[in-house]
Parts: C-alpha cells; sequence; structure tokens
C-alpha cells in the first residue's frame, strides 16, 4: 500500500515571462522537504515532454525523447504562466491516472482573472466590481460603474505585474490608448479601487480547502502592489474566523487544493481580490513559523492513502 512505500512525484515547474522574481526558492524547499517526506521528487519543466496519444494509453510518458514510468502524482508550479502546452501535459498525465494537486481544470479557472471573479461572485462571495476592457473604451460606462480611481490589470498574470492605478479619467484614458495602440486585443480587465487596502492586502495559504497561515503584506513608500516578490514586508495575521471562511470557502468554489487567496481590507471585512494556483511562500515561511511543504505533502499522502483505499475496496 501507498502508506508503505516511498511516493513519487514530479514537480512541473515553468518561469512565468516577465516575472519581478522567479520562484527558485519554494522549489528548493519542496525538493529538500520532499526526501524527509519520504517522497522521491523530480523537477521537470512542461518542454521536456512528448505527447503521444493512442488507444493502448500506456502507463509511461516521453521525457527528452526517453519513455519513462509514471509517478503517483505531480505538483505544477506553473501559474499564471501556464501555457496551452503545459496545461496538456498536465492534462495527459491526470488522463494516464497520474493525481495533480492542483488539476488542469482549476488551474486553467484561476489563470483567468475575470472568470474567477464571476465564479465567487455567482457564490455571493465579496469581490471587487470588475469589468473586461473591450477596444475602443466606452469610459462613460466605466466611470459610471466603477468610478475613478480604478485598477487596470490584464486578464492573467501573477507577482503584480502590468497592474496599474488610473487615478483619474484623463489618466485612466491616456493609459487606454497607450494599450490599444500596442495591442488592440490585449485582454484587460478594471477593477473598483478599494482605497483601504492601498499598498497592503491578506495573502492566505490553503491546502485541501483549509486555511493554514495568513500574513499581512505590506508596501514599501505606499506604492500601489503589496507582492513579497517585490518588496514588501510581511507580519503574521491570526486566522479570524472570517478570514478562514472567504480564504477556505474561495478555494473549494475555485477546486484548488493548494492556493493563495488574496484579500483587500474594506473596513472590518475583506474582499477576495483573486487566487494563485501556484503561490510562493517565502514571505508566510518567513512570518508564520510554518512548514509549507511539509503540510503540502502530508495533505498529498493522505489524499493518495485515501483513493488507494477506495480503489481497494472496489476490486
Amino acid at each position: 500500500m501507498i502508506q508503505d512505500q516511498k511516493i513519487k512525484g514530479w514537480l512541473l515547474y515553468q518561469e512565468t515571462a516577465g516575472s519581478a522574481k522567479p520562484d527558485v526558492y519554494s522549489r528548493k524547499r519542496l525538493a529538500q522537504v520532499a526526501e524527509r517526506a519520504r517522497i522521491e521528487l523530480r523537477t521537470y519543466r512542461p518542454e521536456q515532454f512528448d505527447l503521444v496519444v493512442n488507444k493502448e494509453q500506456e502507463k509511461r510518458i516521453l521525457v527528452d525523447g526517453e519513455a519513462v514510468p509514471l509517478p503517483d502524482f505531480i505538483l505544477p508550479r506553473t501559474g499564471a504562466g501556464t501555457t496551452y502546452f503545459t496545461l496538456a501535459v498536465i492534462r495527459h498525465l491526470e488522463g494516464l491516472g497520474v493525481r495533480s494537486f492542483n488539476s488542469s481544470e482549476s488551474i486553467e479557472r484561476v489563470k483567468d482573472k475575470l472568470f474567477t471573479q464571476q465564479l465567487l461572485a455567482k457564490h455571493n462571495l465579496p469581490v471587487p466590481k470588475t469589468m473586461l476592457v473591450k477596444f475602443p473604451v466606452n469610459t462613460d460606462i466605466v466611470s459610471r460603474y466603477l468610478g475613478f480611481p480604478l485598477i487596470v490589470k490584464p486578464l492573467s498574470g501573477a507577482q503584480g505585474i502590468g497592474v496599474f492605478l488610473a487615478v483619474s479619467k484623463t489618466r485612466f484614458e491616456d493609459l487606454m490608448q497607450l494599450i490599444e495602440a500596442a495591442n488592440s486585443k490585449a485582454n484587460i480587465i478594471l477593477q473598483e479601487f478599494v482605497s483601504l487596502s492601498k499598498g497592503r492586502d491578506l495573502r492566505v495559504f490553503t491546502i485541501g480547502g483549509h486555511a493554514i497561515a495568513c500574513m499581512e503584506r505590506k508596501s514599501k513608500r505606499g506604492r500601489l502592489k503589496a507582492n513579497y516578490s517585490q518588496g514588501s514586508s510581511v507580519k503574521k495575521i491570526e486566522l479570524t474566523p472570517e478570514i478562514n471562511k472567504l480564504a477556505s470557502k474561495a478555494s473549494k468554489i475555485l477546486g484548488l487544493e493548494v492556493a493563495g487567496i488574496d484579500l483587500l481590507f474594506d473596513g472590518k471585512r475583506f474582499k477576495i481580490c483573486e487566487a494563485n494556483s501556484s503561490p510562493g511562500f517565502q514571505g508566510l515561511e518567513k512570518c508564520c513559523e510554518v512548514d509549507i511543504p511539509q503540510a503540502i505533502y502530508k495533505y498529498i499522502k493522505q489524499t493518495l492513502i485515501k483513493c488507494s483505499k477506495t480503489i481497494e475496496s472496489l476490486i
């Protein structure tokens, strides 16, 4: 049975184009803790795979041109930079019976920030008002439903890359003209500016739909973005019932087994800003005294053992 043997896993990583800081820390920590957790972990990039589809569906896959046995699980660390090819690799492995933490479906779901907001709003969770841009932009409609200042961000992205604060209607129009001139087919969304959360937010780490740690991120010198990868300071925040409830519900609705849920300060309450399927955890481990890789591997092993027992009961 799985609990009596060493589990084999693959960590799938992909650097996000234009990322402010590659998440080397998380990959190194996951590799370091794997041995202690009795997990044989190998690290691959999507480009190392070749996909061959046939009716036999052999329990092997091509890596660097060689057929290799399948692992027990894969742990994608590709996040918002997930390409079609990367999703195809994850789907192919899932089709061969390999368990993915997170699933290809959930990764694709949260890569689209508008779709994320639509799903959360559908389940009556508090989210910032959000609009999808179409060029030419009707500024009057934007002004009527969102007002100024407002946040401009790409439909898919991470680490705060490409996120801007348009402080006035004039500045917004100038920015839209610039984006349209550069790429009139760019996928851009607009969000209401939650002023009480300027330069700060909460990052909640969830595993298996349960919040395990929370930190406040605060930008330097009053800047807009509070990403730790861009130099923000961090401090531990206790998991209150509201924080726990919002993060847990969001991760379950989005189907994320490993997630980073970002909350904005809205008076005494919070709004869910974004969800990350491949959250970094250097800041969390720095301030919260929590072993994130150990918690992830514990959940993975418990899930695989539960699945193996279910299969055995059906045989």
